[in-house]
């Protein structure tokens, strides 16, 4: 591959949200924005919590604000989320809890029903870096 490399990325990985399931960072920061790989309902420790959609939602979007805050940055601040969910008749449900976390205009957003590994619903963002 030729040519000059993009700016430096940065990863991070807070103590407060779980760690990556793989070969993979928990958020990078390039270009005026930080990624956020999906998150779910999983403790710090690394245990899945089980519960209503709403619980889960809840969880999921609270160890995606510790990521984000971990980087210096806030989750209000995202300009696109991406939301997986195991039965698409759940969206309703999650979409109240999901309203809740982020301010006007709201981020543009996707939602995807699939298989999850044992949750009921994943969330990745990509957030504007204030500088």
């Amino acid at each position: 591959m030729s040519g000059s490399r993009p700016e430096r990325r940065e990863a991070t990985a807070p103590p407060t949200a779980p760690g990556p399931a793989g070969p993979y960072s928990s958020a990078i920061v390039s270009g005026g924005f930080l990624f956020l790989a999906g998150q779910a309902a999983i403790t710090p420790e690394g245990a899945i919590v089980r519960g209503t959609i709403e619980e889960q939602t809840e969880m999921t979007l609270a160890n995606l604000a510790a990521v984000a805050e971990a980087a210096g940055a806030d989750l209000r601040d995202a300009v696109k989320v991406t939301v997986y969910l195991t039965d698409i008749a759940l969206w309703a449900r999650m979409n109240t809890v999901y309203a809740r976390w982020f301010d006007d205009p709201k981020p543009v957003r996707t939602v995807v029903a699939c298989e999850l590994n044992g949750f009921d619903v994943e969330i990745d963002a990509i957030v504007a870096v204030r500088s």
